[in-house]
């Protein structure tokens, strides 16, 4: 359950930082009104806040959510941007979410 609870954690900050720094990109490279970056500003800001309920230290957080935030922006790219992601792309994915759940979730002693 705590992993699970983790994941989760993980999927909630991503979401956070990509739909935050997507609506920060969309004012100032796509010319939208500035309430879309203040609001990106806060949910960046929340996604700062959510990464700080996992229960491992800093650093190894931040590690392990790189492997999520590939493999979610890979995702919005995809969904959001309609960018057709490629098997390197795939592959690289995969092979940083590996990472990521050794970094996070390997047994230590």
């Amino acid at each position: 359950m705590k992993v699970v609870y983790s994941v989760f954690l993980f999927v909630v900050a991503g979401l956070c930082e990509i739909g935050g720094g997507y609506l920060v990109w969309l004012w100032l490279r796509e010319q939208k009104p500035w309430w879309f970056g203040a609001i990106g500003g806060i949910i960046l800001f929340l996604y700062g806040v959510i990464a700080t309920l996992q229960s491992a230290n800093f650093g190894r957080v931040y590690a392990a959510y790189g492997g999520i935030f590939i493999i979610m922006a890979i995702l919005w790219g995809w969904k959001v941007d309609g960018f057709v992601p490629d098997r390197y792309d795939i592959i690289g994915g995969i092979v940083a979410l590996i990472g990521m759940g050794i970094i996070m979730y390997a047994p230590r002693n």
